[in-house]
């Protein structure tokens, strides 16, 4: 049998529950052999999911991350379960944005701050 002749072997991980939430995942091989759980029926646009956490499906059945920036804008993709999983908290996608929005919630904090007491009017003798 010729090498062309071989079909491919479809990896077939399948369905599992969040252990989380209780939902429907699907279980994908990578190509880095592991598996990732993703979230079942759902390709969004590539173009409106974080660069690190698109992932393509290709012809055998396995999944790899797409990082193309700017990506195709007829790209589809799946998504992580764990980015949609009503149980877990929502990873830090953009760390330079988290970041922000911390220093912009101190920013905010030192501005509520009241104000300090005005100073007395004589000051004592240190001399």
């Amino acid at each position: 049998m010729g090498l062309w002749e071989k079909k491919l072997r479809r990896l077939d991980g399948g369905r599992s529950r969040c252990p989380y939430c209780g939902l429907p995942q699907d279980r994908v091989a990578t190509l880095e052999q592991e598996w990732v759980s993703l979230e079942p029926d759902m390709r969004p646009p590539a173009h409106q999911v974080p660069a690190g956490h698109r992932w393509i499906e290709l012809s055998d059945g396995r999944v790899t991350v797409y990082g193309v920036c700017p990506p195709d804008q007829f790209q589809r993709c799946r998504i992580e379960h764990r980015l949609a999983c009503p149980a877990q908290p929502l990873p830090d996608l953009w760390p330079w944005l988290t970041s922000l929005r911390g220093e912009n919630a101190r920013q905010v904090e030192r501005q509520s701050d009241p104000e300090p007491p005005p100073p007395p009017e004589k000051w004592p003798d240190a001399g």
